[in-house]
């Protein structure tokens, strides 16, 4: 059978979304990554006009600290994890070639690369597909969603830095990867671009690179004059015009730094709701523009920014800890 990644602007039944759990992963950013993490969940919720958010605690313990502020719209399930990153550990679900019946794709996880390795981190996906009671495929190759996004048609955008790394698996070629990604998640088209942001942990995953706002459509960052990715997205958007797309620039956040280090931060980590396009921002310049630029992108929702200076302290930001379930 057949089967194919939605867009992420498709409709979606519920998103799955990580609350911080561990105390001794997140220190004294553990309540203030809560609160971020609880108004991201509120702003996709919009008020019981988008989508069922379900927030993934770890334990008991995290499961009662979430419910005690979630709200009423909000569910609240455990499901035990290293930590909140479900964009990469969570299931992936595809529909058939019909659209109709959804499968939850399980692949294998290393910790992006034998980085971070923590207990639960390689279940958590086929735990949650399961409790939802979600058919199960696994996938024998190590994979994580935010390397990908897609457009719907077949298409898929990736970088040679995160897919081609040696640290994941070794012993694919690029043709075996593209067989891979047309097998599992019925993409038949790559867009391969270079590498992702400087210092990301997850060796360029492209949710913070360059996403998809339409079909043959791509979002790609204007670097600012301090920006230290300006390479990085001039190479992507040439890669990307070479390739046949049309490439919509959107604001960059620029030069983001926390206790004297350049951090990751991007707009394009967004996550795309039934009812919103939820934007992280970092009290940057350009955060305003970055929401009113996404909002335009994505007509018929209402544009939002959330703070995610203490999610960022972890690694990654909104899109990272979602996972969405679209609709049949």
């Amino acid at each position: 059978m057949t089967y194919r990644q939605p867009p992420e602007w498709a409709r979606h039944d519920r998103v799955w979304i990580g609350f911080p759990s561990h105390p001794e992963l997140w220190e004294d950013d553990l309540e203030p990554a809560r609160e971020e993490v609880i108004a991201f969940a509120r702003a996709v919720d919009a008020d019981g006009a988008g989508e069922r958010v379900v927030l993934v605690a770890a334990d008991k313990t995290a499961a009662k600290a979430a419910l005690a502020s979630a709200g009423p719209n909000v569910d609240v399930v455990v499901a035990p994890f290293g930590d909140i990153w479900l964009r990469d550990t969570g299931p992936i679900i595809v529909h058939d070639s019909a659209g109709g019946v959804p499968t939850a794709l399980d692949f294998r996880f290393n910790g992006w690369g034998g980085k971070y390795d923590l207990p639960n981190d390689d279940t958590v996906g086929r735990t949650l597909a399961e409790a939802a009671r979600f058919p199960v495929k696994a996938c024998d190759w190590i994979f994580e969603g935010g390397a990908i996004d897609v457009d719907g048609t077949g298409l898929v955008v990736t970088t040679e830095q995160c897919l081609l790394n040696p640290n994941r698996n070794p012993y694919l070629s690029r043709a075996d990867i593209e067989a891979r990604l047309k097998a599992d998640l019925g993409l038949d088209r790559v867009l391969w671009l270079g590498s992702g942001l400087l210092n990301d942990h997850t060796d360029g995953h492209v949710d913070n690179l360059a996403r998809f706002v339409g079909e043959g459509r791509i979002a790609i960052p204007e670097p600012t004059a301090d920006d230290p990715n300006e390479a990085v997205y001039r190479d992507a958007a040439a890669r990307a015009r070479a390739f046949g797309l049309e490439v919509v620039g959107v604001p960059s956040p620029g030069k983001v730094e926390r206790d004297g280090a350049i951090v990751p931060a991007s707009y394009m980590n967004f996550y795309v709701g039934n009812a919103a396009v939820v934007v992280p921002v970092y009290g940057a310049a350009n955060d305003d523009a970055a929401v009113a630029a996404f909002g335009a992108l994505f007509p018929g929702r209402r544009a939002i920014g959330i703070r995610a200076d203490h999610v960022l302290t972890g690694g990654g930001s909104l899109h990272c800890i979602s996972q969405q379930v679209p609709s049949p």
